[in-house]
């Protein structure tokens, strides 16, 4: 039998010291157990939220890391990361030890501009870009891909009212990047070790709060 918290730990750990992950075949040869199992054990932790997996079964995000591309590339002196959304990508040198700092790029959904931070733990990253999030808090599980793939990052608030106006979406919440750095920087405090305990978002209204987000959107 697996054991699951020791399996989410080394997956998480295979992602911060590689970028990359092991498919459940590779966890079944590794682990010595049947492909069912090793599925079983990846659907598990999925419907845990601890993982979100694609229709081969395999790990797309463990949050905040992605496996593939959510506009966003983080890179430190020596991993490059996917990062699953505007704030997972900001998130992930406040989980990361030992990285002083990243490179965080991406691109505006409207204009196709590109934009570049440096993102340490230590102060937010200067910018007069804006971050805006599509999906309530509270509905964010419902799919959670769309979701994360809708946490973006704009040159300004023009730039995002004219993709909704395109996308004939309406607005969700938009704030500055020293929120967005303050959002991420303790969400997932812990994710490494054993005995991690999610936060659901729809539960966070103070964490929220202290991070300057308030409102119904947020769940408060």
């Amino acid at each position: 039998m697996i054991d699951l918290e020791g399996l989410r730990v080394r997956l998480y750990r295979q992602l911060v010291d590689e970028g990359r992950v092991a498919t459940s075949a590779q966890i079944s040869t590794e682990e010595g157990v049947s492909a069912t199992e090793a599925a079983d054990a990846f659907a598990a932790l999925a419907a845990d939220r601890h993982l979100v997996l694609d229709d081969s079964g395999d790990i797309v995000l463990a949050h905040p890391f992605a496996t593939r591309d959510f506009a966003f590339s983080v890179k430190s002196d020596r991993v490059l990361w996917w990062g699953g959304c505007a704030w997972d990508s900001f998130a992930i040198p406040h989980l990361v030890p030992d990285v002083p700092a990243v490179l965080v790029a991406t691109t505006c959904p409207n204009c196709r501009a590109a934009h570049a931070w440096n993102v340490s733990s230590e102060a937010p990253p200067v910018g007069d870009q804006v971050a805006h999030f599509l999906v309530p808090m509270a509905q964010v599980w419902d799919d959670v891909v769309h979701a994360c793939e809708n946490q973006r990052i704009f040159c300004d608030e023009q730039c995002v009212d004219a993709w909704l106006t395109a996308n004939a979406a309406d607005k969700g919440a938009m704030f500055d990047l020293a929120t967005l750095w303050r959002l991420a920087s303790d969400w997932y405090s812990g994710r490494l070790e054993r005995g991690y305990r999610r936060r659901e978002p729809v539960a966070a209204a103070d964490y929220f709060r202290g991070a300057g987000l308030t409102g119904p959107f947020w769940g408060n």
